[in-house]
């Protein structure tokens, strides 16, 4: 086995159960997390957890597809508009969260239709995404004007939409989650999609869009349509962007064209080169390392955070060119492997040597 590629083909087999077990205890771990911490943990944790939803949906896409898209911010911004504008006109939050994710999925499949089978090359693929974003949020920002109203709901746009509603219990409509169900609901959501994600991948879907990310061309000559694989996990990766944008307006009770502008987009590359992605749990792992260090640096009274995270990004790209954990998953296996083999060799040369 190529000691390279050893943390990546790990994902193309059925999880072993050591994986399970680590899972579990991953699972475990948050859902006590908060019996022993205070309320501002669970407000910090929350938007770690719905930002690295959001840095998973990127790298699924990305790492497993083979397509780099700025677009992931803009079904972000789908999923928390619909959410805040559904629960203000109609009072009900449940089905609000259920179209937050339809929503993102249809904008998707029309937009990725155009680009996969318009046959457009990866790098125009990158661009037309991008202008989107841009294009959306200028949008969204030119709806201040009080006749931009959707049922009885103004849009305010640089202003956002503010006072969307907390989370309603489905059983029990009347009470709604405060932050610690907020956790738990963020928290759940992302391990829920990361499980599902994993168990795509080794599906037949899956294994087809690995190989169309290595070699569409050859992939197509075995008889698979590429187009119909990609604009799959395009459609995938929107929905669970347009679930992280639901997240974010109830954790926030806020919403705003902020939520898809290029920075956000840019941000959310940065988590996911981070982590790595060549992997579906190095974007949730990026996640929380940057944005940890954003908080450090923020109640350091550090000024230019974004110049930092620049160059701390400079730096794990050239120490880290793969990710963090593809990284240190191949400096694992290399060492392991010369433990083995340097006991191998002197256990066999001691046994000859006995005889």
């Amino acid at each position: 086995m190529n000691p390279k590629n050893w943390f990546e083909e790990s994902h193309s087999e059925m999880p072993k159960p050591w994986w399970w077990v680590f899972i579990g205890f991953l699972i475990l771990g948050g859902l006590i997390l908060p019996m022993f911490t205070e309320i501002d943990v669970h407000l910090d944790m929350s938007i770690i957890f719905i930002f690295a939803l959001l840095s998973l949906s990127m790298g699924f896409l990305w790492g497993y597809g083979g397509m780099l898209s700025f677009g992931q911010t803009i079904f972000f911004g789908l999923g928390g508009y619909t959410y805040a504008i559904w629960s203000l006109n109609f009072n009900e939050t449940t089905f609000g969260l259920i179209l937050a994710v339809f929503v993102p999925l249809l904008v998707s499949c029309a937009l990725g239709y155009f680009m996969i089978y318009g046959r457009i090359s990866n790098i125009y693929f990158t661009v037309t995404t991008l202008v989107t974003t841009i294009v959306l949020e200028k949008a969204v920002r030119a709806t201040s004007d009080e006749r931009f109203v959707i049922g009885s709901v103004r849009l305010k746009g640089q202003n956002g939409i503010s006072s969307v509603p907390d989370l309603q219990i489905p059983w029990n409509p009347d009470e709604t989650l405060f932050l610690t169900g907020v956790y738990y609901v963020t928290f759940v959501a992302l391990f829920l999609t990361y499980i599902a994600l994993r168990m795509l991948l080794i599906t037949h879907f899956g294994r087809v869009l690995v190989s169309i990310r290595e070699n569409e061309n050859r992939t197509e000559l075995l008889g698979y349509d590429a187009r119909r694989y990609k604009l799959g996990a395009f459609v995938i990766s929107g929905g669970i962007a347009g679930l992280a944008g639901a997240l974010y307006g109830i954790w926030g009770n806020f919403v705003a064209p902020e939520m898809m502008n290029l920075n956000s987009a840019a941000n959310i590359v940065m988590y996911v080169i981070v982590g790595g992605k060549s992997t579906l749990i190095g974007p949730i792992f990026g996640t929380a390392v940057v944005q940890r260090v954003t908080t450090e640096l923020g109640m350091a009274g550090v000024g230019q955070v974004t110049l930092y995270l620049g160059l701390m990004l400079i730096i794990f790209v050239m120490v880290f060119p793969r990710g963090i954990l593809p990284t240190l998953g191949t400096l694992t296996f290399i060492t392991f492997d010369k433990i083995r083999n340097y006991y191998k060799n002197n256990f066999d040369k001691g046994d000859k040597d006995g005889q």
